[in-house]
């Protein structure tokens, strides 16, 4: 399962999914990609297919691997990563070298266990206003869930999940 991240960073006021989509088919991918985010449908932890959430390991473009699998970033240590494996966009800019994205922080919107926080999710991240709050998570924790909260108006990174493998 590629994580890849968007190729601009992104107020709270966001398209995500869409984005998401968008972004993955210019790249030529050809799996569906869904927002690293919990919304007010679905919580994070759920957005993969069930059937993919054990077994397959979390890659970047390189195919580097982040996670063992989906259920380890949720497995309550805030989704801990190596920092020293890059994390690149769909045009393949490495996220925390490029400054495209100023501020290294990553929006989600979740519990450390991805469980959806509906107090800190910028109003189902439909709103940039500057006193909604939205749940992040600063890259350099090494933490894809750390737990902090911003003001929706921050422009941070989104990240991309292919949610259903294709072999």
């Amino acid at each position: 399962l590629h994580l890849v991240a968007l190729n601009f960073p992104l107020s709270g006021d966001m398209r995500a999914d869409f984005q998401c989509f968008r972004q993955a088919q210019l790249a030529g991918l050809t799996s569906t990609y869904r927002a690293f985010l919990s919304s007010h449908l679905q919580d994070l932890a759920t957005v993969v297919r069930k059937t993919d959430r054990h077994h397959l390991p979390v890659v970047n473009l390189q195919g580097e691997t982040l996670f063992s699998n989906w259920e380890s970033i949720f497995d309550g240590n805030g989704g801990q990563f190596n920092i020293h494996v890059p994390i690149y966009s769909f045009d393949g800019r490495n996220i925390m070298t490029d400054s495209s994205w100023p501020q290294k922080v990553i929006w989600h919107g979740s519990t450390a266990n991805g469980i959806r926080l509906v107090s800190n999710y910028c109003e189902a991240w439909h709103t940039a206003g500057m006193g909604a709050m939205g749940q992040a998570s600063p890259l350099n924790t090494g933490k894809l869930l750390d737990q902090k909260v911003y003001s929706c108006d921050n422009q941070f990174i989104v990240l991309c999940i292919e949610n259903s493998f294709v072999s």
